[in-house]
Formats: structure tokens, C-alpha cells, sequence
């Protein structure tokens, strides 16, 4: 299907996909870059990094929770813009 052919819930859809997979990856990089401020948490503060990359690590979660409210509200209009049941079946069953 091409993009001129695509339906609103269509790129709703596609839009959800990568939103999904962005958050997915975000959460990974969240996750890696806690486990490494732990573990370096004394030593970035002796160099001081720690302030920078406590930073990055409230800003990399700030864009993880975004992106999850996002994919909140997509997922409802992806449900409004669900095509109605196909009426003419319906009367003849």
C-alpha cells in the first residue's frame, strides 16, 4: 500500500510502531546508563560528571515516560478511527 493509499488509522498504526519500538530502546538505554552510574557513581563525582549524567538520566526518562503517553493517547484514536462493523453482513445473518 502505498503512503498516498494509507488510511488515518493506518498511519496511526505505523506512527504507534515506531513510537513502541523507540520506547523500547529508551527503557534499555534508562536501564544501562543507571547500571553505570552505580557503579562509577563516586568516580564521576571525584571527575566531576556525576551532575551530568544524573542529567541525562532524568532527561532519558523524562523522554521514556513522554513516549508512553503518547502511545497512550495514539492506542485511543487508533480505536476511534476503527471502521464500524460492516452493516450490510450484519443484515443479511
Amino acid at each position: 500500500m502505498s503512503a498516498d493509499n494509507k488510511t488515518p488509522l493506518d498511519h496511526v498504526n505505523a506512527a504507534l510502531s515506531q513510537l513502541k519500538e523507540m520506547r523500547h530502546y529508551s527503557k534499555n538505554y534508562v536501564e544501562q546508563l543507571t547500571e553505570q552510574w552505580l557503579l562509577f557513581d563516586g568516580q564521576l563525582a571525584k571527575l566531576k560528571h556525576a551532575d551530568k549524567i544524573e542529567a541525562l538520566m532524568t532527561r532519558q526518562a523524562e523522554l521514556h515516560d513522554a513516549l508512553g503517553a503518547e502511545i497512550a493517547e495514539l492506542e485511543e484514536l487508533a480505536v476511534t478511527l476503527q471502521p464500524p462493523p460492516d452493516s450490510a453482513s450484519d443484515a443479511m445473518h
